[in-house]
């Protein structure tokens, strides 16, 4: 293991490896996945009724739901939110 990142935290190594923004956005989405399928099953909702309420295409809830899938717009997020009776609140840090 090299000397130069003993000490240092792991954001900090990220950024050096040019890497930060790329690795938060993927936890990001992770964890909104994770919300809304987890919200989904509370609720008891199918895939199929969850882009009705979306109202939108069962292969665009699926992009909203795959991980690795970055590109999803406010719009998107925000019917999500509204059809699982939630409000879609984001903050700059």
């Amino acid at each position: 293991m090299s000397e130069k990142h003993l000490g240092s935290d792991f954001d900090d190594f990220l950024e050096e490896e040019g890497i930060l923004a790329g690795t938060e956005a993927v936890a990001v989405k992770r964890v909104i996945v994770f919300q809304v399928e987890q919200m989904m099953i509370e609720q008891n909702l199918s895939k199929t009724e969850m882009s009705r309420r979306m109202k939108t295409s069962r292969a665009a809830l699926d992009r909203l739901l795959d991980p690795g899938n970055q590109a999803v717009t406010l719009q998107t997020l925000d019917r999500a939110a509204h059809a699982l009776g939630k409000h879609l609140h984001i903050s700059l840090g």
